[in-house]
């Protein structure tokens, strides 16, 4: 075997240690609930591994019944799958309800802790979570348990900030949580969850400038993208 392929081998491995088969298919769920057609580079992407990781997870996953590839390589769940990513997106939403509302976390800290919380959580104690804090509400960033299509989003009158009219004022209704430096990065500029602000303008380079109570920021379109708004009533 020549050291390219060992690389290889070596890389996906230590990638597929580090995220586990919840973790796939709770990305591909919440992929396919946004209105994405999932494919591996988005998977790569959205969970920060290595394309050969990717590649020697799907083949287990398809093992064992989990997901589907079409030849153009689109995946889907199988009703298993589907039911095994839900019950890990549940225990997600429930673990990231307690860090922020049983002990206080900050809504920008609470989704990597989730994230490492949510595989360890037992049906007994998952009951609990249940019972106190209840399967509906949403989570700290404003989510229910899956993420819904654009579409139907607008249909309820919210807009992502990168469609936001000049000159109205909004609220931050929800933020796209799949990435927790953005969050990082949102909370540093000022933009979080019930967050009142002023679209200022949508400018040429895709980027948008805001008004917030600690001063004007300037968003580029990835991060835009991530913010829900409705208008402000007065």
């Amino acid at each position: 075997m020549n050291r390219k392929a060992v690389k290889w081998i070596g890389t996906a491995m230590k990638d597929a240690i580090q995220v586990s088969k919840e973790n796939y298919l709770k990305a591909i769920l919440e992929g396919e609930a946004e209105g994405h057609q999932v494919i591996p580079a988005m998977l790569a992407h959205w969970l920060e591994v290595s394309a050969p990781a990717v590649t020697m997870a799907l083949k287990r996953l398809r093992r064992d019944g989990y997901v589907e590839v079409s030849e153009d390589g689109i995946v889907r769940l199988t009703q298993v799958g589907r039911e095994t990513a839900y019950r890990t997106a549940l225990r997600h939403h429930l673990i990231e309800r307690m860090l922020k509302e049983i002990f206080g976390m900050e809504w920008y800290e609470i989704h990597d802790e989730a994230e490492r919380l949510e595989h360890a959580v037992s049906p007994a104690f998952e009951a609990k979570l249940k019972e106190k804090l209840g399967e509906g509400g949403a989570c700290p960033h404003g989510n229910a348990v899956l993420p819904e299509r654009p579409e139907e989003r607008k249909k309820r009158g919210e807009v992502p900030l990168s469609e936001a009219k000049a000159g109205e004022r909004y609220r931050v209704t929800s933020l796209q949580e799949r990435d927790s430096q953005l969050l990082l990065f949102l909370h540093g500029a000022g933009i979080g969850p019930h967050q009142s602000l002023k679209v200022l303008s949508q400018n040429y380079d895709q980027t948008v400038s805001i008004e917030l109570p600690a001063g004007n920021s300037i968003l580029g379109r990835p991060a835009a993208e991530a913010v829900w708004l409705r208008l402000e009533t007065t």
